[in-house]
């Protein structure tokens, strides 16, 4: 059993919940956002309802498990749970933060702080999930020292019907639980741009005008590995945000700064982290071609991730008819590296040589 005890993390204060705490639990749990991430409450969520949290948190204390208010400066700021040990001595973490607390680092620090006193009083594992989505949970995971394990495909089913993946955290006790820190970080302001082209986090929304240009012949020629659908490329856009969060890629919708539409999709995938090597990627649909977008579009991201990352070397791969693509990478400040003889399989069992090309480094010379 746990012990039913006050914590103090900075100036967040943990207790048991009481009555009082029910006004605040209701407009919390009430919250569009809340009932969105959290699809097996009430909705509307009623203050019977929260009245009924602060009697169940009494049964989670008695089953061997925990249940906070979490409260700054005396007001409601939130609420913390831990699931009774199993028999091998893990806990999963959940946490909700008011409206009224969000932004402020208010799950991060509380995830920290409640994982450290439950490693502190014996927990050998302490688990936290949250969905692929859910970009604030992601941070907070990273910022309290948790180590992701994995993704959990369609684990989680929301109120409209549709499944989401969960990613899978964990801290154990010999973890040293330094924050993780983005090995990508998002763009200040949301975007890039020049006043002609304009790179944004790729969404959504964005998913049709994807999808439609990766069924052009033009674009589809050069794709290895089978056509994806759209609901699948649905999926893939809702997951931008964590990919770039977790370091393993940023995708971008290039658009027109003038327009907004979506002229096509950027990549920059951290492909060799330990050597700092990066890759990038990139198609455009074919009515926005011949105005140089994708060169000031690759020019403007790769500048950035030298300006704003620890990448050393960005690479990318053209197959050698694409002479368009190769020109590209020419006027955005890329040299060919290299040719590996037969490295695309083509849909008739042949197989097309690659063309290598490579930009270090401002202030490192390529050797001849």
């Amino acid at each position: 059993m746990l012990p039913r005890e006050v914590i103090a993390v900075g100036p967040l204060v943990l207790r048991a919940p009481v009555d009082e705490d029910a006004a605040a639990i209701r407009a919390t749990c009430d919250d569009s956002l809340t009932a969105r991430y959290l699809p097996l409450i009430s909705s509307p969520y009623t203050m019977e309802d929260a009245h009924e949290h602060v009697r169940r948190a009494k049964t989670v204390w008695e089953s061997g498990g925990a249940e906070f208010s979490i409260t700054e400066e005396g007001r409601y700021a939130g609420s913390a749970g831990v699931t009774p040990l199993t028999p091998y001595g893990s806990a999963t973490v959940e946490l909700v933060v008011a409206p009224w607390a969000r932004g402020r680092g208010v799950a991060g620090a509380v995830a920290r702080g409640l994982t450290e006193w439950l490693l502190d009083h014996g927990v050998e594992r302490v688990e936290l999930e949250t969905e692929v989505e859910n970009l604030p949970s992601l941070r907070a995971a990273y910022r309290a020292g948790f180590t992701e394990e994995g993704r959990r495909r369609d684990a989680k089913a929301l109120r409209d019907g549709r499944r989401v993946d969960l990613v899978s955290f964990a801290r154990i006790a010999r973890d040293g639980g330094e924050p993780v820190e983005q090995a990508l970080p998002f763009f200040e302001g949301g975007e890039l741009g020049d006043g002609v082209v304009r790179l944004t986090r790729m969404v959504v929304e964005d998913a049709a005008d994807f999808h439609r240009m990766l069924g052009e012949p033009s674009v589809s020629r050069y794709n290895v590995g089978p056509g994806s659908s759209l609901e699948e490329d649905e999926r893939r856009c809702r997951a931008t945000g964590y990919l770039w969060l977790s370091g393993q890629r940023i995708e971008l919708a290039v658009r027109d700064s003038v327009s907004g539409a979506f002229a096509g999709h950027l990549q920059l995938l951290h492909s060799m982290p330990a050597f700092g090597q990066g890759m990038i990627g990139y198609s455009l649909l074919p009515e926005f071609r011949g105005r140089g977008l994708m060169t000031r579009a690759v020019r403007l991201l790769s500048d950035w991730a030298f300006a704003h990352t620890s990448l050393h070397r960005l690479v990318a791969g053209t197959d050698a008819a694409n002479l368009e693509s190769q020109a590209v990478l020419e006027r955005a400040g890329f040299v060919r590296e290299g040719v590996r003889p037969e490295f695309f399989p083509q849909p008739d069992g042949s197989r097309t040589d690659e063309v290598s090309w490579l930009r270090l480094r401002p202030g490192r010379q390529i050797s001849s």
